[in-house]
């Protein structure tokens, strides 16, 4: 599928470091009733997350071969989200992309967003130098036969939330307890599998402006902080 031709007005993109996943859902929220009652204010959030486990629609607890005493000896907790996809296991050394798109304007069921989502996340990844594809199976982007990114989003309003995860540079030792999105071998990085070196600064920069590019936005206006998460942080 082509890219998007015509060309949209700002994305407000917040770059937001290491955010606990509940003030991001939190944050997340607002942002899609922002977006829902106003396209112009499309945002995208990219940031990464203190350990934690997720579990969409697609996935299940047999995916996590922890019993609830090794979760919590490690402070892993558990989340069920309304998401497609199956379970994430999220940790630092990640880059969490999440586009609050109004789906109305981007001219694209929910089947063909997800598809261009995961094709602006090949080709960063591409440009590594690392043979990825998009998974024809689930959600997501494989090396060989290792996966290397999640993908799940959902809907509201007409209104794009969640979006996809990229292991960086996380250790991976980590995913060897966590059969991710119901695949038994563990995940793999970018760092890994690339020839280059590899930045998580970098990558979080470059994934940014491929999803703005691929989505027709030519103008990023990029933000570091928003009052919700002032207010949540002052809350702690």
């Amino acid at each position: 599928m082509e890219e998007i031709a015509d060309v949209r007005s700002s994305l407000r993109v917040y770059l937001l470091g290491s955010l606990p996943y509940e003030e991001f859902l939190s944050f997340q929220r607002r942002l899609v009733y922002e977006v829902g009652g106003e396209p112009e204010l499309a945002s995208l959030v990219v940031c990464e997350h203190p350990p934690i486990v997720t579990i969409g629609r697609d996935g299940s607890r047999r995916h996590v071969r922890l019993s609830p005493e090794a979760m919590a000896g490690r402070e892993w907790r558990l989340r069920y989200v309304a998401r497609g996809g199956g379970t994430m296991l999220h940790v630092p050394g990640q880059v969490c992309a999440y586009p609050i798109l109004p789906l109305a304007s981007l001219r694209r069921t929910p089947g063909e967003y997800l598809r261009e989502l995961q094709v602006a996340t090949r080709d960063v990844v591409a440009s590594y130098g690392v043979d990825v594809t998009v998974d024809s199976e689930r959600p997501g982007l494989r090396v060989g036969e290792r996966r290397i990114a999640h993908a799940g989003i959902a809907v509201r309003s007409e209104v794009t939330a969640f979006g996809l995860v990229v292991n960086v540079c996380p250790d991976l030792e980590l995913f060897e307890s966590i059969d991710c999105d119901g695949d038994p071998k563990s995940m793999t990085s970018l760092e890994r599998e690339s020839p280059r070196r590899v930045r998580l600064a970098g990558v979080r920069v470059e994934l940014a402006n491929a999803i703005a590019a691929r989505f027709g936005y030519s103008r990023q206006t990029v933000l570091h902080s928003h009052n919700i998460l002032h207010a949540n942080a002052h809350r702690r």
